[in-house]
């Protein structure tokens, strides 16, 4: 699975991307997110402040309960504005 990293999140994380195995226990966003925080702690900060935590998997804006089963793409990023 790809994850892509945007932002400030890009930023705290270090990288714009990675791609890894996701373990068959990761079953939502959420879960991806535990399971990459307890990965790396830069991650960790990056991904920290769920409430103002955007996903979305395979380019399709998702809450964080969110399946991703299938996915390929998993991206996350800070609230956007327009303007």
């Amino acid at each position: 699975m790809k994850i892509l990293y945007f932002a400030r999140i890009r930023q705290i994380a270090g990288r714009s991307m990675e791609e890894l195995e996701v373990p068959a226990s990761v079953v939502t966003v959420s879960d991806l997110i535990a399971h990459l925080s307890g990965r790396d702690e830069a991650v960790a900060a990056a991904l920290a402040e769920r409430r103002t935590l955007r996903a979305a998997v395979d380019q399709s804006h998702v809450p964080l309960d969110a399946s991703i089963a299938g996915a390929r793409e998993v991206a996350f990023f800070p609230p956007v504005t327009g303007g």
